[in-house]
């Protein structure tokens, strides 16, 4: 099947999940906590992050949870702040964490438009702070369609935010590639009819995510050579 249009995760995907997300992690622990390292720490073991070593574990929450979902876990242990008060915390400090690209993105983006491919971005991170990394990276304009959690289409593992960028490109789910680092990604591409990609730029490992990708690469930047066998 010829393959029209693709739909990227974001985090861990388009950008390295450790080199971005380490460092947010603990001056987002450190806010909340108003500065109180061990409190920070321990709090961190809750959500699977290591203060410390800024390292996330394979089951975080963090890695495929939206926000909402985090904060309602970080909420037993901020009695004092609503759950919309700690999603603001996050995404502020989310909106502010730098960016590491997988791969040079601009020239990456720029030849699979080129080839006529539709692009888009399906995260379960707030679609605000998604749009300041893309437009940071300088490839917001590279992309068709961006879609968070809270944009109206659902969160992963649902299938709706990419049926909604196939809808919005006019691409059948059957001609669109679902490309992603985490389980939750592949099974919203297998869920919405798509061919999945997954990638190990996030914390799974091949093994793990193998049996809903129908190819797993070391990183976006295998894709092109992929299409040109499989398109």
């Amino acid at each position: 099947m010829p393959i029209d249009a693709i739909v990227f995760d974001k985090d861990g995907t388009l950008f390295d999940f450790a080199n971005t997300w380490g460092g947010f992690g603990r001056s987002m622990l450190l806010r909340l906590t108003d500065g109180d390292k061990d409190r920070a720490a321990e709090i961190g073991r809750v959500i699977g992050y290591d203060l410390e070593q800024e390292q996330y574990a394979e089951d975080s929450i963090v890695i495929a949870a939206t926000v909402e979902e985090i904060a309602d876990v970080l909420a037993d242990h901020f009695p004092d702040m609503t759950v919309h008060q700690i999603v603001d915390v996050m995404n502020a400090e989310a909106a502010a964490a730098p960016q590491a690209p997988a791969v040079p993105l601009v020239p990456f983006l720029e030849a699979l438009r080129n080839a006529g491919i539709k692009l888009g971005v399906a995260t379960n991170d707030s679609e605000h702070p998604a749009l300041q990394h893309l437009k940071s990276a300088g490839i917001r304009e590279h992309f068709d369609f961006v879609a968070g959690y809270d944009s109206g289409h659902g969160f992963k593992p649902g299938p709706g935010q990419l049926l909604a960028f196939a809808a919005h490109v006019g691409v059948e789910p059957s001609r669109v590639v679902m490309v992603g680092d985490s389980l939750h990604d592949l099974q919203a591409g297998r869920a919405a009819g798509m061919t999945t990609i997954g990638v190990l730029t996030g914390l799974a490992e091949a093994d793990a995510l193998a049996p809903m990708a129908d190819v797993v690469l070391p990183d976006i930047g295998h894709i092109p050579e992929w299409l040109a066998k499989n398109r």
